[in-house]
């Protein structure tokens, strides 16, 4: 046996033996349990704004979808000038509108105008923006998932987890909603207000440390900081679900949400036992969950 082969078993040995002492040594450290996700069957949370009717991203959408027997809504939020959370239509709506350049109520002015000026203005006369404040009035009945648009970098971005928190404190809301963003540091920004006392989403870093550990082998080393995973159907090239990773995540007490865009791989997704489905279909997603 050669020298060079002896250093690799010799290396091969001690790295095994270095991840049967991390498994003896560290215990998984599962998530306090959260009210918001607490759900006796699958949940389904609709977004709205990824509705083909692009046009029609108002109140009224939220309530239909809320009368078709969701359990949640999910939501991409922005801090306006005045200072107010909007909920964010589809970006088409808002054309070269910046938020963080309006007030709430220039908004809705320049949307009205935008509507009345339109070629289309027929199917785009219920274009609306509307506040958080609002959202959360209109439907305490259900689990909203908050996203965080404004990019920490902004000044807009800088103020909006502390206004977040003020508002769920005021409202009384902080056990029915679960806050996330792309932005990790968001959500570790607000977190140091909320203390782990609201349910917190996972942003793409936390996805990737907890797939690169469950895919290591060395998943017991994980701690998350997350209570709820949006899973997409791919995570740039890697395709995330997987049954041994829902059931990875859920044995830390996370809540494993699906995205799902087509209502057709419903028979396979189904199959995961994930905890949630979120689409912009959720007639079409209710009624298999119904049925089976």
């Amino acid at each position: 046996m050669g020298r060079k082969t002896k250093v690799a078993l010799t290396v091969g040995a001690a790295s095994v033996a270095a991840w049967a002492a991390s498994k003896v040594v560290v215990k998984p450290e599962p998530r306090a349990e959260k009210k918001a996700l607490q759900f006796s069957e699958i949940a389904i949370v609709a977004d709205v704004n990824s509705t083909d009717n692009s046009s029609d991203q108002s109140l009224s959408s939220y309530t239909h979808a809320a009368d078709l027997g969701v359990h949640g809504l999910v939501v991409d939020v922005q801090l306006t000038k005045d200072e107010e959370i909007v909920v964010v239509p589809c970006l088409d709506l808002l054309y070269s509108i910046e938020v963080a350049d309006y007030t709430l109520a220039e908004i809705k002015d320049e949307l009205d105008v935008e509507t009345e000026s339109s070629e289309y203005s027929a199917t785009t006369t219920s274009a609306q923006i509307i506040s958080l404040r609002e959202l959360l009035e209109k439907f305490p009945q259900l689990l909203v998932i908050i996203s965080i648009s404004d990019s920490p970098d902004t000044y807009e971005g800088s103020l909006i987890p502390s206004k977040l928190w003020r508002l769920l404190k005021e409202m009384d809301a902080a056990e029915r909603v679960v806050i996330t963003s792309i932005y990790d540091e968001q959500i570790d920004r607000f977190n140091l207000y909320a203390q782990n006392s609201v349910a917190l989403g996972a942003g793409n870093e936390e996805i990737k440390k907890a797939y690169v550990a469950y895919n290591s082998g060395f998943g017991h080393l994980y701690k998350p900081t997350a209570d709820l995973f949006c899973v997409p159907e791919k995570f740039g090239l890697f395709p995330v679900p997987s049954e041994g990773f829902v059931h990875f995540l859920q044995q830390l007490n996370i809540s494993v949400f699906y995205e799902i865009s087509d209502a057709s791989t419903m028979q396979k997704l189904h199959k995961l036992h994930v905890d949630g489905f979120i689409t912009h279909t959720p007639e079409e997603v209710l009624t298999f969950c119904n049925a089976n």
